[in-house]
């Protein structure tokens, strides 16, 4: 089978192979993908860091072979931007992108629930869009995924398959900074996400990246004086 390596800064993939379709991720520069159908203007492809699958235009993929892929030693991008020069000019990468070249190190704390908090606030105020998954707009899943994935902790992609990982806690109270925090819709069904911080803080993409309050209801929103997202459960995903 074919693989790919993206070579934009981030580009949208989608649920159909039309402008019009719904973006359903994002695939940052260096990620790889397995190259599934190529349709003229549009690729395929199922990405190798969560399994997700869905279209891309064709252009913003190159194509390599499992050989060159296997040769690669990628460092992942770990702080906010990276500016970085390339054949053809200077580049500004995301967050969580994959580069085979060195990049500026990390400035995070040794511990690791102190460090994943601190990423957690760089993305303050970072603007939503539906299947976002960089530092220039994100979903609230594509926010936790990539904090995560700077700490080398995996997770899926959508909130339903989060969800799944770790254990659950017992009482809000008992909640760590780097716990993830799950809500549910008037069906039962997970539809939101969020990253916990110090004294029952939380940190989550809802309009734009935002720190709000948890209890045992949910979320509750001081500028709209209401709770927002109604708590399921809480999940310790740190070994």
């Amino acid at each position: 089978m074919n693989k790919g390596i993206c070579i934009v800064t981030v580009a949208p993939v989608r649920a159909e192979n039309s402008d019009k379709a719904e973006i359903v991720t994002e695939i940052l520069f260096g990620e790889s993908a397995d190259i599934l159908e190529v349709n003229k203007n549009w690729t395929k492809i199922k990405m190798h860091y969560d399994g997700y699958e869905g279209w891309m235009d064709t252009k913003q993929i190159k194509h390599v072979s499992e050989a060159e892929l296997s040769k690669r030693k990628v460092t992942v991008v770990t702080e906010d931007f990276s500016s970085v020069i390339m054949n053809d000019g200077k580049t500004l990468l995301s967050i969580g992108s994959e580069v085979d070249f060195p990049v500026v190190a990390s400035r995070r704390s040794h511990d690791l629930r102190e460090s994943i908090a601190l990423a957690a606030r760089e993305f303050l105020n970072v603007p939503y869009l539906w299947g976002g998954k960089s530092f220039f707009a994100v979903d609230c899943s594509g926010f936790t995924q990539l904090v995560y994935k700077v700490h080398d902790i995996k997770l899926p992609r959508d909130t339903y398959q989060q969800a799944e990982v770790g254990n659950p806690l017992t009482f809000v109270e008992e909640s760590q900074p780097g716990d993830l925090a799950f809500f549910e819709n008037e069906e039962g069904r997970i539809i939101h996400v969020g990253v916990m911080l110090e004294n029952q803080k939380i940190i989550h993409a809802s309009g734009k990246v935002r720190i709000d309050t948890l209890d045992s209801t949910g979320i509750f929103n001081k500028e709209m004086n209401k709770h927002t997202h109604k708590l399921r459960v809480i999940k310790n995903v740190i070994n």
